[in-house]
C-alpha cells in the first residue's frame, strides 16, 4: 500500500526488491555492532551493554564486512553499535567509508553524546539518525536508562540534530521507543508529537532477552499492546491518512528483515537478527557470502511463510507478517515458532 508508513518514510524495501534479493540469495542491508561499550545501563537492553567485550572487531574488519555486504547487494547499513555507537572511536571513519561506497546508513544512538558538531557531521553525511527516547518525563526516561540526567542530554542531542537540519526531504530523524508499563500512558502523545515534527516514531515491544529478562516490571500484557497499537493506528489514519494494520512487533512497520538482512556483532559473529542471538558463523573464519549460503537457519527464515509453525501458519495475515522471530526464539527456544506476544496467537496467553 503506497501510503503505508514504511513506504512513506522509506525505511523498508519494496516487495519486488525483496523478491529479487531472495532470488539472488543476497542482501539489501546489514545490522552492524561496533562495541558492547555503553554509557547507559538501560533496563531493557537486548545485549546487556555496558563494558566492551574481548577481541572486538577492528576498524579494518568492520570495513571489510561492509564491503562484502555491498558486494552481495546491500544498499543500507544499520549502525546499531551493540553498545553506544558514538563511543566507538572509529565511528566517523565508518560513516565516511559507507558514504564512499554509495550506501545509505542509519545510526541508532541513545543521543546523549551528540554535540552540535557531531550533529552537523551526521547531517552533512546524509546519515539517518534514530534516537532512543522512551519518555517525555525526565524521571521515567532516567529510570529506564539506568542513569540520572539522561533525559536532559537526550533532549539536548535532539535539539542539536534539528538545528543541524534534521529532518528534511533527504535525511530522516526518528525516535526509538520501547513499549513498557512505565510509559504506556504517554505513548499516544509521544507518537503525535513525533508526527507533528516530521520525526519517525519507531515504537516496538520488548524482546525478552538481556536485561529485559531481569526487569519483569517493564512487561505489558498482550491486550495492552494490542490496545496501544490500535490507538496509534487510529491517530495515523484519522489525522494523516497513513494506513496500516496493527501487528507485532513495531507499530506501523512490518518486520521483513530476515528476507534480506543479518546482524554482525562486535566480535564478528553473524546472527539472523538481534533477537535470534544464535551465531551461524564468524567473518574472521569465513567470508560473509559463504556463511549466508551455508546457513540452514537463514534458509529457513528466508522461507518463513512456509516454515513457520503453529497458529501463525493459518493466520489471515500470514503472507504480510511473521510476528517477532526474536521473541519466538527467546520465549520458546524455536525461531520458527509462532510469536507468543501476538494477540492473534491464541486466547489466554497473557
Amino acid at each position: 500500500m503506497s501510503n503505508s508508513a514504511d513506504m512513506v518514510y522509506k525505511l523498508g524495501f519494496a516487495d519486488d526488491e525483496i523478491a529479487e534479493c531472495l532470488d539472488k540469495k543476497g542482501l539489501l542491508s546489514i545490522e552492524l555492532e561496533f562495541t558492547k561499550k555503553c554509557n547507559l545501563r538501560c533496563l531493557y537492553c537486548y545485549s546487556s551493554a555496558g563494558e566492551p567485550v574481548e577481541n572486538e572487531l577492528s576498524l579494518d574488519e568492520l570495513k571489510s564486512v561492509i564491503y562484502q555486504a555491498r558486494e552481495l547487494g546491500a544498499r543500507k547499513i544499520i549502525l546499531l553499535g551493540g553498545g553506544e555507537p558514538l563511543i566507538y572511536s572509529g565511528v566517523r571513519d565508518i560513516v565516511d567509508y559507507i558514504n564512499s561506497l554509495g550506501l545509505q546508513q542509519v545510526l541508532f544512538t541513545n543521543g546523549t553524546l551528540i554535540t552540535r558538531e557531531i550533529a552537523q557531521f551526521l547531517f552533512k553525511k546524509g546519515v539517518t539518525v534514530v534516537i532512543k527516547s522512551n519518555s517525555m518525563k525526565s524521571e521515567v526516561q532516567d529510570m529506564l536508562a539506568g542513569v540520572r540526567g539522561v533525559f536532559k542530554n537526550i533532549r539536548k542531542g535532539l535539539k542539536f540534530l534539528m538545528d543541524a537540519g534534521y529532518p528534511n526531504g533527504k535525511v530522516s530523524l526518528g525516535i526509538q521507543t520501547v513499549i513498557c508499563k512505565q510509559n504506556m500512558a504517554e505513548l499516544p502523545s509521544m507518537w503525535t508529537w513525533a508526527r507533528e515534527n516530521r520525526i519517525i516514531p519507531y515504537f516496538e515491544i520488548l524482546t525478552y532477552q538481556g536485561r529485559a529478562k531481569e526487569n519483569a516490571d517493564l512487561n505489558v500484557s498482550i491486550s495492552e499492546v494490542k490496545t496501544i497499537f490500535e490507538r496509534l493506528e487510529a491517530i495515523d489514519r484519522e489525522r494523516l491518512g497513513i494506513v496500516w494494520r496493527s501487528r507485532p512487533t513495531i507499530a506501523a512497520f512490518s518486520c521483513k528483515r530476515h528476507f534480506y538482512s543479518c546482524l554482525i556483532n562486535s566480535q564478528g559473529y553473524i546472527q539472523p537478527c538481534p533477537g535470534i542471538d544464535m551465531p551461524i558463523g564468524n567473518i574472521r573464519e569465513k567470508p560473509l557470502k559463504d556463511i549466508l549460503e551455508s546457513s540452514h537457519v537463514l534458509t529457513n527464515l528466508r522461507n518463513i511463510y512456509e516454515k513457520i509453525e503453529g497458529p501463525c501458519k493459518t493466520c489471515e495475515d500470514r503472507y504480510k507478517c511473521y510476528g517477532c522471530r526474536g521473541n519466538a526464539y527467546q520465549i520458546t527456544g524455536n525461531y520458527l515458532s509462532s510469536d507468543p506476544t501476538c494477540w492473534r496467537f491464541k486466547k489466554g496467553t497473557e
